[in-house]
């Protein structure tokens, strides 16, 4: 005779988490089977009666009966695999990342694999595969600056809310300079891209002056009215005014925002007088060291990397030309910029800032 299976009874959280173990769908099907297995047998002490059931052998149904009889819960769950031990501990990864944030290296700036590897006697790999885990980046550096505007927070909201709700019959424009465009030739040919070769240039090169670029970026549509000058004075910007005011041909009744930034161009008593012949214009300004909130900037940036910075002029009328045809391919099929973040949460990342650098002890 068949030597007789020891009873197996479950207790009713053994049960309750075995029937959450078969049933969850984040359960591994083998955990899943195993669960299934202990609740048939716990109701049938057969076990061929239970492997047909389930539609499993014999076998499998003693394996994991025994195993439950001996570790309960613990005896469903797969043992840890064989392999070679960890040789980098919490403790080592917990002392590499508290000596990146908090230290430096000697005579160094900062830290890199090579000098933390040597430092902490572990490997340059196992460094770098700490700081990626941990997303630190030693070499990268960024820069900010805080706007030290004492009307900041009423400028900001100002600003912002032009962006995102503008008053009816309203148009909205971010004017700004991008002064002192130099016009750049290399002082030789520069050689074609070819299959795997990238374009190259010479690093030196020759300049034939410069032109200051006047922009307004019109918020809702995206289009850009701009102009070159030879220089950055308040006469230009009047200038600038004038045909901006002829470009538009505003129709009465609606008034025109300009977003602007805290030049001192912009607040001459030429303009000042400029802005009494036309009271329909209101002037909007940004507050100080807070470029990024004047959309214009975005555009500046564009053309910058798209047409200026490896463009070849030989004169100045050139890149004025250049500059002009940008902006008209750009009319076209004009884009705008969508503006998302409303005052509050702006304002609400730099106190957060600002507490990380008052909590620096610098």
């Amino acid at each position: 005779m068949a030597r007789p299976k020891p009873e197996l009874f479950l207790t009713a959280d053994e049960r309750q988490k075995l029937t959450t173990w078969a049933s969850r769908p984040k359960s591994s099907q083998r955990l899943a089977l195993r669960s299934r297995i202990i609740l048939a047998c716990a109701d049938e002490p057969s076990n061929k009666t239970v492997a047909a059931n389930l539609g499993v052998c014999g076998a499998t149904v003693g394996t994991w009966r025994s195993r439950f009889l001996a570790g309960r819960l613990d005896g469903l769950v797969d043992d840890p695999r064989p392999g070679t031990p960890r040789t980098v501990t919490d403790t080592d990864v917990e002392r590499v990342i508290t000596r990146t944030l908090e230290t430096k290296p000697k005579a160094a700036t900062h830290w890199n694999t090579r000098t933390m590897a040597r430092t902490t006697g572990m490997s340059q790999s196992a460094i770098g595969r700490i700081w990626r885990a941990f997303g630190l980046k030693p070499h990268l550096t960024e820069t900010f600056k805080f706007s030290t505007d004492p009307y900041f927070v009423e400028k900001v909201r100002d600003v912002v809310g032009l962006y995102l709700a503008p008053p009816e019959r309203a148009i909205v424009l971010s004017v700004d300079e991008k002064s002192q465009v130099q016009a750049l030739d290399r002082t030789q040919p520069i050689l074609p891209m070819t299959p795997g070769q990238a374009e190259r240039g010479t690093h030196d090169y020759v300049r034939y002056g410069t032109t200051s670029l006047f922009a307004a970026l019109n918020v809702a549509t995206g289009q850009v009215i701009g102009k070159c000058h030879r220089r950055h004075r308040h006469q230009e910007f009047v200038k600038f005014l004038d045909r901006l005011d002829d470009t538009l041909q505003a129709e009465p009744g609606v008034s025109i925002h300009v977003i602007l930034d805290n030049y001192a161009t912009h607040k001459t008593p030429a303009v000042k007088r400029w802005l009494v012949r036309h009271p329909m214009y209101h002037l909007h300004f940004i507050p100080t060291s807070s470029s990024w909130l004047n959309q214009i900037e975005r555009f500046f940036a564009e053309i910058t990397e798209k047409r200026i910075r490896r463009g070849a002029f030989r004169s100045v009328p050139a890149l004025v030309e250049a500059i002009k045809e940008y902006i008209d391919n750009h009319n076209v099929d004009p884009k705008p910029f969508t503006w998302v973040a409303d005052a509050d949460s702006i304002l609400e990342r730099i106190k957060k800032v600002c507490e990380r650098t008052s909590d620096s002890g610098h």
